[in-house]
C-alpha cells in the first residue's frame, strides 16, 4: 500500500493547526505536532523540514481555502453580501480551523499577518465588486467580523442574522 503524500501533508498541517488553537506557538513544536499526527519525526522533517516550513505550509493552506471561499461568494445566488453573512459566524470549518491558526501565528510572524490582512482584502474586494460601495462593503464585512466574535466567544445571538437581513432588506440589498 502507498502512501499519498498529500495526505500526509494534510494531515501535518491539521496537526499544527489543531496545537495552534490549543497551545499557541509555544505548544506546536515538531514534536507535538508528529505526535499529534500520528507521524514520526523524520516523517515531518520530509515534507516540512523545519518549523518555518509547517508555519509557510499552514498560511499557503489559508490561502487556498480563502481563494475556495472567494469563488463561493462570488458564485452566490442572493449575493456575495449575503453568503459572506450566512457563513461569518461558521466555526469548525477548516476555514475557520485556518483562520484561528493563523491568528495565533499573527502573534510573532509577520508573514501571518499579511496573510489575514490579504484575506481581509480579497473579502472586502468581493463584496465592493458587488455592493460598488466601499462604506457599506466594509460595514458588511464588519457586521460578518462581530458575528464571528460572538460566536468564537460563546456570545451569539441566535436571531442577529436574521436581525441583519431585515435591516439588509429595508436598505433594498
Amino acid at each position: 500500500m502507498t502512501r499519498n503524500s498529500s495526505d500526509t501533508k494534510e494531515k501535518l498541517l491539521d496537526a499544527f493547526d489543531a496545537l495552534l488553537e490549543q497551545h499557541g506557538t509555544a505548544g506546536a513544536t515538531l514534536d507535538a505536532v508528529a505526535a499529534e499526527a500520528g507521524v514520526s519525526k523524520g516523517g515531518l522533517l520530509y515534507h516540512f523540514g523545519s518549523k518555518a516550513k509547517l508555519v509557510e505550509g499552514s498560511l499557503e493552506r489559508l490561502r487556498r481555502y480563502v481563494d475556495a471561499d472567494i469563488e463561493q461568494m462570488r458564485a452566490a445566488e442572493l449575493g456575495p453580501h449575503v453568503y459572506y453573512l450566512d457563513t461569518a459566524a461558521e466555526t469548525g470549518t477548516p476555514l475557520d480551523r485556518s483562520l484561528i491558526a493563523a491568528s495565533r501565528l499573527a502573534q510573532e510572524y509577520d508573514e501571518a499577518r499579511d496573510a489575514l490582512g490579504e484575506t481581509r482584502v480579497q473579502w472586502f474586494d468581493a463584496l465592493n465588486d458587488h455592493l460598488g460601495d466601499p462604506d457599506l462593503a466594509m460595514t458588511i464585512q464588519l457586521i460578518g467580523d462581530g458575528m464571528y466574535l460572538n460566536q468564537n466567544f460563546g456570545l451569539s445571538e441566535s436571531e442577529a442574522l436574521g436581525h441583519v437581513k431585515n435591516v439588509l432588506a429595508r436598505l433594498g440589498l
